[in-house]
């Protein structure tokens, strides 16, 4: 958790997995309280600012993900403060309260957000490893297709050598004032500018290589590690290797998402191995001692006499390496007896002649 930080949910007064509604009620009520236009006391208004950062991250979808999964780190290193501001809906908040602009707490009293910027999309990439894999980790390419600023405008989206001038409705901004009356207050908030799109300027003549995107599609090989241990549905966080942002926006991240594939012989169970051993009747009854697999080559194992069916034994160590760096599992051995389906004559005989002994029939 970032230092001098509380959790969102604690700020809200809410448990872990609330619902959108708990998480606007439980804002509203907060924001009634603490707003400056109602509270001037001292502090109120940095406890306003606590209270409102908390809901424009849980009420945002993607926002609140990313920290559900990785708590303040995961919103302090993808998203600037006038980010996490600039998606929250709070004019739905305080349509019938009648407070000055939301932003003035934020951004001074002039209101000015500044040019728009947005976080680019995370990509995610499926890789497949074998048990084997998962045992010794892996380094290997990968070729991932994402967004890059166009090389040919520089991420500008004007034809080189031609004009883009600055827009004149939100002059440069990206974002125009619109005042709206709320009862005896008036309602202040700011919108993306339809002249330039939120851009700031406007471009005489669009790149013919990005066609006034600032961005083109590229294929990228990135060297990814995948450390011993990992899980089915694991997943790699590559901080900045997804698509690039908009504006100022920093890139998006790219998610390596493992998937193991099944083992012909072993079956897991976190970071143990489980091992079904069929043996003969009498490997169980009279005891042996028999090879068993394990991943780096083989173990020998004692089997007792009078080894029941089901039984199971363990070979401590023999597993797989802890993802969490913690030593290693172990391979858990369940001994199934095969009971043969064909006998010959003399192998009828012996059993029969066994069966009489045991249970004292002439």
């Amino acid at each position: 958790m970032a230092a001098g930080k509380r959790d969102y949910y604690e700020v809200l007064g809410l448990e872990r997995g609330a619902s959108g509604d708990k998480i606007k009620q439980a804002y509203r009520k907060l924001a009634l309280q603490y707003h400056p236009d109602r509270n001037k006391s001292a502090g109120a208004e940095e406890i306003f600012k606590e209270v409102s950062e908390a809901y424009a991250v849980l009420s945002d979808d993607v926002k609140k993900s990313q920290y559900d999964r990785f708590g303040h780190e995961g919103i302090g290193s993808k998203y600037s403060t006038e980010d996490i501001f600039r998606s929250a809906n709070f004019q739905d908040v305080f349509r019938d309260i009648g407070f000055g602009g939301i932003f003035d707490a934020f951004f001074g009293r002039s209101g000015r957000a500044g040019y728009e910027a947005a976080p680019g999309r995370d990509l995610r990439y499926d890789i497949e490893l074998t048990l084997e894999e998962v045992f010794h980790g892996i380094s290997r390419e990968i070729e991932v297709r994402r967004q890059e600023r166009c090389p040919t405008c520089s991420g500008g989206g004007a034809e080189p050598g031609t004009r883009s001038e600055t827009c004149s409705q939100c002059r440069g901004s990206g974002q125009v004032r619109a005042a709206r009356s709320a009862g005896f207050a008036m309602m202040i908030t700011y919108e993306t500018c339809g002249r330039c799109r939120g851009k700031g300027v406007v471009i005489e003549k669009l790149c013919k290589n990005c066609r006034g995107g600032g961005a083109v599609k590229v294929s990228r090989q990135l060297k990814i590690s995948i450390p011993p241990g990992a899980e089915d549905g694991s997943a790699l966080r590559m901080p900045r290797e997804g698509e690039i942002g908009e504006g100022r926006g920093v890139p998006g991240d790219l998610y390596i998402v493992v998937h193991v594939k099944p083992h012909p012989l072993f079956r897991r169970e976190g970071d143990h191995l489980i091992y079904e051993a069929k043996l003969g009747f009498p490997q169980v009854t009279l005891g042996a001692e028999v090879r068993i697999p394990v991943l780096e080559d083989e173990a020998r194992l004692k089997i007792p006499s009078g080894t029941q069916n089901g039984t199971v034994f363990r070979l401590k160590g023999k597993g797989l390496p802890s993802a969490r760096g913690r030593g290693r599992g172990d391979e858990l051995v369940y001994v199934t007896v095969a009971i043969p389906t064909k006998l010959n004559g003399r192998q009828r005989q012996l059993v029969q002649q066994l069966s009489k002994e045991m249970t004292g029939e002439d």
